[in-house]
């Protein structure tokens, strides 16, 4: 595509500027410059008839595993990923070695971000030093040097003293912390979701109220300290009520949902067949809840009461699932897969089109702070997804750009695949012509 194009005859979506309409868009050096219908130009036509033209998608959540952990995956193989799932902008989780909690890791991190990285990265810098949860790390190095927000990832703030003086000094700076929302003491050792299926597993569980119990403390603290509260991956239908109770009370509390929740449940971990599989691909933390904590989440997307579906992509090298389930590790790889997994909810008629896509795009730039353009086909914008609603595949983890295989949908057929991806005025992808 040359910097001036026009993309003919799509479904333009674009949540934020409320535009739902079969439209042309006109790039000019590489930017929106137009959208309408019956306008000419000498630009190049791009015919995307039958395709959903949105803007490029936003994760609030992502897991990049460099430094430390390549042998997961790398920056350059998790941001290729993000790209082949449409995603154009994503936020990097600190669970890495060395994590970045103070000025110098975050450098080198962001060295290799402009090195390696095939989307925009944004990192997201640790509350605690070393995300051990014992004492603060630098916060004013970490905002001053541009981490979009403050997050101990799967290791939840457990000591409310030190979260309440985190929260204090994110309020003051004006920067939101991102809270996996746990008691360890109720989660430990937990391998799956505390219920019926853990019971027929004999599997420890994680209870409901490791999650509510968390998400309570943490609104409480949120509104003695005013700061900026996301709720990282909510999974549970009570959790998600006190998620709407807090936001009735206008504080400023946000919530993010997966893909992985929206379309599973625990019953992926005993399988289809007669005998349980104990599928580690489907062990993921916080684990996959029930039937009706998945119909609530889809609720709260379709209603908006959730801002963002984030992947929470976490690839794991194949010996950390090829072991017993208990020792297995937590986590998805799920990048890929979550516009197929989204668009194949919108066919059953579970998700409404309009808030996925706005929980893809617009959303999560509701949640964080991010520079014009992003989220949205305003003149200026360089980045846009185009989706094929009707492609039909079948997921093969062997494909994956990802180094993470690690997914339950292996040999699942999905509705809806990324066509082409425009980042930053230029195509950096198309389904046609990708090697895997």
């Amino acid at each position: 595509m040359t910097e001036s194009a026009l993309l003919r005859g799509g479904r333009v979506i674009d949540p934020r500027n409320g535009v739902d309409s079969v439209l042309d868009v006109l790039l000019l050096n590489g930017k929106v410059a137009k959208v309408g219908s019956g306008f000419e130009s000498k630009a190049q036509v791009l015919d995307v008839s039958g395709c959903l033209v949105v803007p490029g998608f936003v994760d609030l959540h992502t897991h990049l595993r460099e430094p430390g952990f390549e042998q997961k995956g790398t920056i350059a193989t998790e941001t290729l990923a993000a790209l082949r799932g449409g995603f154009t902008t994503i936020c990097a989780m600190p669970n890495t070695n060395p994590a970045p909690d103070g000025a110098e890791v975050l450098r080198s991190l962001k060295e290799r971000l402009e090195r390696d990285a095939r989307v925009r990265v944004l990192p997201i810098g640790c509350i605690t030093r070393g995300r051990a949860g014992k004492e603060l790390a630098e916060l004013s190095e970490l905002h001053t040097g541009g981490c979009i927000a403050l997050s101990d990832d799967g290791s939840p703030v457990a000591n409310a003293r030190l979260m309440r003086s985190a929260m204090e000094l994110a309020a003051a700076m004006d920067v939101p912390i991102s809270e996996h929302c746990d008691h360890p003491d109720l989660s430990h050792d937990g391998s799956m979701n505390e219920g019926r299926v853990s019971e027929r597993l004999g599997l420890p569980g994680q209870p409901e109220a490791a999650e509510t119990s968390a998400i309570a403390r943490n609104i409480a603290l949120c509104e003695a300290t005013g700061v900026r509260l996301h709720i990282a991956h909510v999974t549970t239908a009570r959790g998600l009520e006190l998620v709407a109770d807090a936001k009735a009370r206008r504080l400023p509390i946000t919530c993010e949902v997966t893909p992985s929740h929206l379309h599973l449940t625990e019953q992926s971990v005993f399988g289809d067949a007669d005998e349980p599989a104990y599928n580690t691909n489907a062990k993921i933390n916080p684990p996959l809840r029930t039937e009706s904590d998945r119909r609530a989440l889809l609720a709260g997307v379709n209603s908006g009461l959730i801002d963002a579906i984030a992947t929470d992509h976490a690839p794991h090298a194949v010996d950390d699932k090829l072991c017993e389930f208990d020792d297995a590790a937590f986590g998805i790889s799920c990048i890929e897969t979550a516009l197929g997994t989204v668009m194949t909810l919108v066919e059953r008629g579970e998700l409404e089109l309009v808030p996925a896509i706005r929980a893809l795009t617009s959303g999560p730039t509701s949640v964080f702070r991010f520079d014009p353009g992003i989220g949205d086909l305003s003149i200026g914008a360089g980045d846009i997804t185009i989706i094929d609603p009707t492609h039909r595949w079948i997921v093969d983890p062997l494909r994956f750009a990802s180094k993470g295989r690690n997914t339950p949908l292996a040999g699942t057929e999905l509705t809806g695949a990324v066509r082409a991806v425009i980042f930053n005025g230029s195509i950096a992808y198309e389904m046609e012509t990708a090697s895997a």
